[in-house]
């Protein structure tokens, strides 16, 4: 086995067929297959399922490719820090809700950028769920999820804790008339998304069942919608205060048990940490007086 038959294999395991990977890997079709079968009985286990239309991941294959991932992750890291080791460099993509991306992204960015200059620093936005799952898979390298996060894999910092509001044009009175609406509508980011989430478990715990979901892809999309009347959301309270102080908006709070939402900054556990990463965690490690705001 070598660094080389993990690539193979993680291209196989990507692309979901032998030819695809091939040509991923600037080789033969045979060749790619020999290496396979060779890791199979390294491992005397059977790592792919082959159909005639692909080829998927066998249980074994599942469990296997966790390994190969965290090996390849160790080496590039241990290329990286070799290459740079007299500064801080390298690369590291962090994960965050859309509405950490378009308002506190830039700031963190900036200032992280300002302290390791020689640091590529990318975000990379996605639901809650896929977030975590980029972390556990090697995709991401860190990533601010809600909180809790239930999992032994995971380290987690706690970054903030928001209050949320339900948010609604100037026209509306109170929440209980809005819930009585027959043609109640809510203006939310796809499934996936906490505030969505939330205020879902919100209205069934009113007993509100009917209403129609306007789904749109950007919080610019959600604020417009909501300020021309067309339905109510549930956002952070800051976020409202803080960046759409100025339009047309209400904002009603919400009782204790449901009014708030914990951030954390979530990385793996078994792996050796970049300096860059080392650096980004300090940033928000407990009793830095030099912490990025968030």
């Amino acid at each position: 086995m070598n660094l080389n038959d993990l690539k193979i294999f993680e291209a196989v395991a990507a692309s979901g067929s032998f030819t695809k990977a091939a040509e991923v890997m600037c080789t033969v079709q045979s060749n790619v297959t020999a290496r396979i079968k060779t890791l199979e009985e390294e491992l005397e286990a059977q790592l792919f399922t082959r159909t005639s239309r692909k080829v998927s991941l066998t249980t074994a294959g599942h469990a296997f490719i966790q390994y190969a991932r965290k090996i390849s992750n160790t080496i590039e890291e241990a290329k990286r820090e070799i290459k740079n080791s007299d500064q801080i460099g390298g690369n590291l993509c962090i994960g965050c809700i859309e509405t950490t991306l378009v308002f506190k992204a830039p700031e963190i960015l900036s200032g992280f950028m300002n302290a390791y200059p020689h640091v590529q620093l990318e975000f990379k936005s996605d639901t809650r769920s896929k977030l975590i799952d980029d972390v556990l898979n090697y995709k991401l390298d860190a990533a601010f999820v809600s909180a809790p996060i239930h999992s032994a894999q995971l380290e987690q910092i706690h970054i903030k804790q928001d209050e949320l509001v339900i948010v609604t044009s100037l026209d509306e009175r109170s929440v209980n008339q809005i819930l009585k609406k027959d043609n109640l509508n809510i203006v939310v980011f796809d499934q996936g998304c906490v505030y969505r989430a939330r205020l879902e478990t919100l209205l069934n715990a009113r007993g509100v069942i009917q209403y129609k979901s306007m789904v749109m892809n950007s919080i610019e999309g959600i604020i417009n919608f909501v300020e021309a009347g067309l339905g109510i959301t549930l956002l952070p309270l800051e976020l409202i205060e803080q960046y759409y102080g100025g339009r047309k908006l209400k904002t009603f709070k919400l009782s204790k048990e449901i009014n708030t939402i914990s951030t954390s900054l979530i990385y793996l556990k078994s792996i050796p940490k970049s300096q860059a990463l080392e650096s980004f965690i300090g940033m928000y490690a407990t009793g830095n007086k030099k912490a990025i705001p968030f």
